[in-house]
């Protein structure tokens, strides 16, 4: 299963696990995934911009629900892996921000999508007191179900949302060996410039 495959089924429960964060201050993970997925679904298949693709829109939606639960630094430090310390601050925040540009495209692709799928959550192994928890779920329809894990750590006393493992892969291993390969070859500098390569081209494409 390719990355953009990955992507695109866990991008429908990120939507539908991101209320507002009071609310993810006062529930378990699980819960909050629970309470708020059919409501998300139900926006999305009542949107017929978001299902005829409408980049923009959808966009705005990523932005607004999914990014204020992701710990990007932490996501992407762990995709630089060991060499990520030896950046400079502005590697580093010219790193993360192509990074997030490049997951908010590939969402944005398969969100228009989402009104195809449905969730069922998965009994919660860890206790929700946790500093670091893992919410499991299982997405269908359009073939055999999908395992799909999220990790989840408590930051400030809200829950952030940093790697997430679709059937047996996990997101934050892909990037690592994707942007290894590429420190190697030209450093930072080079990872950065191509990933904004990327991003331009996905944005007049």
């Amino acid at each position: 299963m390719n990355l953009r495959k990955l992507a695109a089924l866990a991008a429908f429960v990120l939507v539908s696990a991101a209320p507002s964060i009071a609310s993810a201050q006062a529930e378990a993970p699980d819960a909050l995934v629970k309470r708020v997925s059919s409501d998300v679904l139900d926006t999305v298949k009542a949107d017929p911009s978001i299902q005829a693709g409408d980049v923009n829109r959808i966009v705005a939606l990523v932005d607004a629900k999914i990014l204020p639960f992701f710990d990007f630094e932490r996501m992407t430090a762990a995709a630089a892996g060991p060499r990520w310390r030896d950046a400079t601050p502005e590697q580093k925040q010219g790193l993360q921000e192509q990074f997030k540009i490049l997951l908010i495209r590939v969402y944005a692709g398969a969100l228009a999508q989402a009104r195809d799928r449905s969730i069922e959550l998965r009994p919660l192994r860890d206790s929700p007191t946790e500093p670091v928890v893992v919410v499991r779920t299982q997405v269908t329809g359009r073939g055999d179900p999908i395992e799909l894990d999220f990790r989840l750590e408590r930051v400030d006393a809200t829950w952030k949302i940093y790697d997430m493992n679709v059937g047996g892969v996990w997101l934050v291993d892909n990037y690592r060996s994707t942007f290894s390969q590429e420190l190697a070859n030209g450093g930072f500098d080079a990872l950065i410039t191509k990933l904004a390569e990327k991003n331009r081209a996905a944005a007049h494409g």
